[in-house]
């Protein structure tokens, strides 16, 4: 059986409404991540301007665009039919249909925030030091992941969906991180839930070197 490319199976997500699930089951571990950026941003004191790759239908994005000094909220997904939810929802959003392996903004920005992508790729130091310079020189990025050896859960997550999906220890991700030009400054795991055995998403804050 061949595998499918993972923008396919998120433009099937759309289509089925599969994003509003993906929205309230991140949204615990998202939010966690995003008050720790965005803490560290409102440090500096000044308007800033965010990416979110892998946007889905963009509600990262409205969250981000809500906060008072965000001046710029950019949302970029290879999924067009996401793209295309998200601008019905948001019609004066900024949102791209594009590879993240290939786009880059017209300016860099202070901050990308990314949630259940990284590990769709084949290459992702590649990618991950493609997206460094989507950044401004001491630019921030946070992202989490949910498939990685520590969750068993996840293991078999691959053959359930029929794409390419890495697995990686928590410790290859830190690798892969520094191997991209970033400096950690917090590796956790973020929004964990005993309850049913839960051990997190895999979280990292980080500095662009």
């Amino acid at each position: 059986m061949s595998r499918r490319k993972p923008v396919e199976v998120f433009d099937d997500w759309a289509r089925q409404g599969k994003d509003e699930g993906m929205e309230k089951g991140h949204a615990a571990a998202v939010g966690e991540m995003l008050a720790l950026a965005l803490s560290k941003v409102a440090e500096l004191g000044k308007e800033f301007s965010a990416i979110d790759a892998g946007c889905g239908n963009g509600w990262v994005v409205r969250d981000l665009a809500m906060m008072p000094l965000c001046r710029r909220a950019i949302g970029v997904d290879g999924a067009e039919s996401m793209i295309k939810k998200a601008k019905e929802i948001d019609p004066d959003g900024e949102y791209h249909h594009a590879d993240l392996q290939e786009w880059r903004p017209e300016i860099p920005v202070d901050l990308v925030h990314s949630m259940e992508v990284f590990y769709y790729v084949e290459d992702t130091v590649a990618l991950l030091t493609h997206i460094a310079a989507w950044l401004k020189p001491d630019g921030y990025l946070i992202f989490g992941v949910d498939r990685y050896m520590e969750n068993p859960e996840s293991h078999d997550w691959d053959g359930q969906v029929g794409c390419f999906m890495a697995l990686l220890s928590e410790d290859e991700w830190t690798k892969v991180v520094t191997d991209a030009g970033f400096s950690i400054i917090k590796r956790w795991r973020a929004a964990p839930d005993p309850s049913r055995d839960w051990p997190g998403t895999l979280a990292f804050f980080c500095i662009k070197n």
